[in-house]
């Protein structure tokens, strides 16, 4: 049977509050993310379904990876690849690239001819690259979602919300490869010199990526991240005619107003729980992992300790004893597993407890 005791810790923190309203943008769109956790900082008309530009090729980029992980196989280049409308990386038909090379013109310089070669590469055709697209999109409970093409050009039904495209961010993120290319501000491959049209990536002090994009319908969208003492935050506007500036600000807002709180550290002894059969009484168990959280000041956060009633010996160091559960008005925001720090033998096997008692005294088996 697992005991389960409860405290409520007050935390209070040594920054200002976050202003509750957030600062002002735009935006026809908005949400601030903590990249960690996904908790939502900030939001306006976070799911106002709107047509979303080339940061759709963040999603190009992040199934290319996924269903074809070889990015240093060669592309040969058709030539219905080639001269796509809009933003380009200036294909020619014949020519050899990486897939590599290809997802730096995608996403440094947002080439739609770019796009158009992964998804034939990958898919055969972009209708079949758009289907995998969707398919990634509600795998990630992007709810709010359809993409009918790997570059954002204008097309009736392909949409997405700033909510959305937030979770998408987090996937690429997650994926080392990506994180690199979107953190890149100017690289030569195959030939050319691909400059990152995110101006982020200069004027803001620990932005990390991501996508830009622009089309009459859209506007001027964009999806960002910055990190911050081991804090990632993400940002998206949609339809914003000042995203540089709301961006930072976004950031400033986020970073100073809900820092990354630490609620449990790994390798910490919490508790100990009794043993019986053995001439140790008790055994302490540990956190196995780190725990943080974005709080704002004056939050207030429960941890609950599960752990048995009891063990019996013999027990087994690093064996699972219970877990330690964090929530914010009723909303698990983190937990972390409770290990037994140390082994107990079964000293009923043995010689009679006190026996057992007077070996070790006397410093006996």
């Amino acid at each position: 049977m697992k005991r389960v005791s409860a405290l409520l810790l007050v935390l209070v923190l040594l920054c200002p509050a976050a202003d509750a309203a957030g600062p002002s943008t735009s935006a026809a769109s908005a949400i601030l993310i903590d990249g960690g956790s996904g908790r939502v900082l900030y939001a306006q008309n976070a799911d106002e379904e709107r047509p979303i530009a080339s940061i759709t090729k963040l999603m190009t980029a992040l199934v290319a990876v996924e269903c074809h992980p070889e990015l240093s196989d060669v592309v040969t280049i058709r030539s219905e690849w080639t001269g796509i409308e809009g933003s380009s990386m200036y294909l020619k038909a014949g020519e050899k690239l990486t897939l590599e090379a290809l997802l730096y013109g995608l996403l440094l310089v947002s080439g739609n001819d770019a796009a158009t070669a992964i998804a034939g590469y990958c898919a055969g055709d972009s209708e079949t690259f758009a289907a995998w697209m969707n398919e990634k999109a509600a795998q990630l409970g992007m709810e709010h979602s359809r993409f009918t093409n790997p570059s954002g050009l204008n097309e009736e039904g392909h949409y997405s919300t700033a909510a959305d495209m937030a979770r998408l961010a987090r996937a690429v993120l997650e994926h080392e490869t990506l994180a690199r290319i979107v953190s890149t501000r100017s690289v030569s491959v195959a030939g050319r010199s691909l400059t990152n049209h995110n101006k982020l990536l200069w004027q803001y002090e620990g932005c990390t990526g991501l996508k830009t994009g622009y089309t009459e319908a859209a506007g001027r969208t964009l999806v960002s991240s910055a990190e911050r003492d081991g804090q990632t935050l993400i940002a998206v506007t949609l339809n914003d005619r000042n995203d540089w500036a709301d961006h930072a600000a976004l950031f400033d807002y986020g970073f100073a107003g809900y820092p990354n709180t630490m609620l449990a550290l790994a390798g910490r002894a919490v508790s100990a729980v009794p043993v019986s059969g053995s001439l140790c009484r008790f055994v302490p168990v540990e956190t196995v992992s780190d725990v943080y959280y974005p709080l704002t000041e004056g939050e207030r956060v429960e941890a609950k300790i599960e752990l048995p009633q009891a063990v019996t010996a013999p027990v087994q160091a690093g064996e699972t004893a219970g877990q330690l559960v964090f929530t914010l008005d009723g909303e698990v925001i983190g937990e972390t597993e409770l290990v037994y720090n140390q082994s107990v033998s079964d000293d009923r096997a043995g010689p009679g407890l006190l026996e057992g008692l007077l070996n070790r005294l006397r410093g006996g088996a």
